[in-house]
């Protein structure tokens, strides 16, 4: 497919189909913040409201003002929901609720930190939209809180024995990867790069199992490897998403051999999640080849595919790695045949092994206004720059 087709096909995606679903079915314009769970139509189902999925189209929509066009909409968007986050969001120490009714009142404690984590980049990115301290303020002080508990993000909610088969998860480090940048302006350049560091070594030195080139969801306290359902657990999805991560993170630090790594690290991860026998990536695998402890785990996911053209698309641009390219174009046709409905608008979210449809919604609990725009937006400014970048015809390139 030429290029100019495929920029075309994410660009209109993006702006005439996902964001005006969201801006049309989401805003909950007599209490605040947004509606997440969403028919196939768009028609709201449940009214209770997810903290991080409403940080997270606060980001989007910030993110859309600052990096495509200063619009007056998508900047009232994105502070109708900062106005409802600052007014209910938090507990008495600044912790952000995991989810609230649709008038404000908590409903689930503050039992993780990914809120906190998505409230840090929402505000961070409303503050340079807007100049606003007060944003600020909260960018910051939710990533204070972060550090603070990024060694037991659970706390008190920790469900597991104390002392027992301590593990530490993936999710933190890759989080802080792209956090990190999403707030710089906020930090101090020493903060910025000392995470940085840390991210960079906890992501390709400990849980990037070397034997395997595989991205391990939990290892030990010292990074050692643990043979049990959680220790072998292999979540394609969040390795593929963390290696474009890694990327950006090496072109910052004009660092080629990480962006190599990251590259040959994101192929050996699709090439083991990829479905050989009806397509699409896995949700979960073990990293022996066991079985898993999640039934879900045959099921194809829509961030997990939106997720992987971004990293392939990325591997491309920056090292020229036709397989990159190849393997876009793979997953680019199963995503499109699958999980967009140009019926209704907006993609659907989960889909079972044989690639069928599994659940008829477009937003709920997981699933809101992130991944898709995201995505799409990442993609087109992608495809721009391997445009500009190779001058001849991707078929020619060797």
């Amino acid at each position: 497919m030429n290029i100019d087709h495929y920029i075309q096909q994410y660009r209109s995606n993006l702006f005439e189909d996902v964001i005006p679903f969201w801006t049309r079915h989401s805003m909950d314009e007599l209490y605040g913040g947004y509606f997440t769970c969403l028919n196939t139509k768009g028609e709201v189902y449940d009214t209770d409201k997810f903290i991080w999925l409403q940080c997270r189209q606060v980001w989007c929509f910030a993110m859309l003002y600052n990096q495509v066009e200063q619009r007056a909409e998508w900047l009232d968007i994105a502070e109708k929901g900062a106005r409802f986050l600052m007014k209910h969001g938090r507990d008495e120490k600044d912790y952000w609720y995991f989810s609230l009714n649709r008038q404000g009142h908590p409903l689930v404690q503050p039992y993780n930190i990914f809120s906190d984590c998505f409230a840090a980049m929402a505000f961070g990115q409303l503050y340079k939209a807007t100049g606003n301290s007060e944003y600020n303020k909260i960018a910051v002080r939710s990533f204070e809180i972060i550090l603070q508990r990024k060694n037991n993000p659970k706390g008190p909610y920790l469900k597991a024995v104390s002392g027992t088969c301590p593990m530490k998860g993936f999710s933190m480090p890759m989080i802080l990867s792209n956090l990190v940048l999403e707030i710089e302006d906020s930090l101090s350049p020493e903060l910025v790069e000392s995470t940085i560091d840390t991210a960079i070594d906890e992501v390709m030195n400990v849980f990037l199992d070397k034997e395997t080139g595989l991205i391990l969801e939990n290892v030990g306290p010292a990074g050692e490897r643990i043979d049990n359902f959680d220790g072998r657990l292999i979540n394609p999805g969040h390795g593929l998403e963390a290696m474009w991560f890694m990327m950006e993170l090496g072109v910052r630090r004009k660092d080629q051999q990480l962006i190599q790594q990251a590259k040959d690290t994101a192929l050996s991860i699709l090439e083991y999640g990829w479905d050989k026998q009806f397509g699409g990536i896995f949700y979960f695998l073990d990293r022996k080849g066991h079985p898993t402890q999640q039934l879900e785990w045959d099921q194809k996911l829509w961030w997990v595919h939106a997720e992987t053209l971004v990293c392939m698309l990325k591997g491309f641009l920056l090292t020229g790695d036709k397989a990159c390219w190849n393997w876009f174009e793979k997953v680019h046709d199963y995503t499109w045949k699958h999980f967009p409905d140009p019926q209704h608008g907006e993609w659907f979210g989960y889909l079972n092994r044989r690639g069928e449809v599994l659940l008829q919604l477009k937003g709920g609990k997981w699933k809101g206004c992130f991944h898709v725009p995201r995505s799409l937006y990442q993609c087109w400014k992608t495809l721009d720059a391997i445009k500009e970048t190779y001058s001849q015809p991707l078929e020619l390139i060797p």
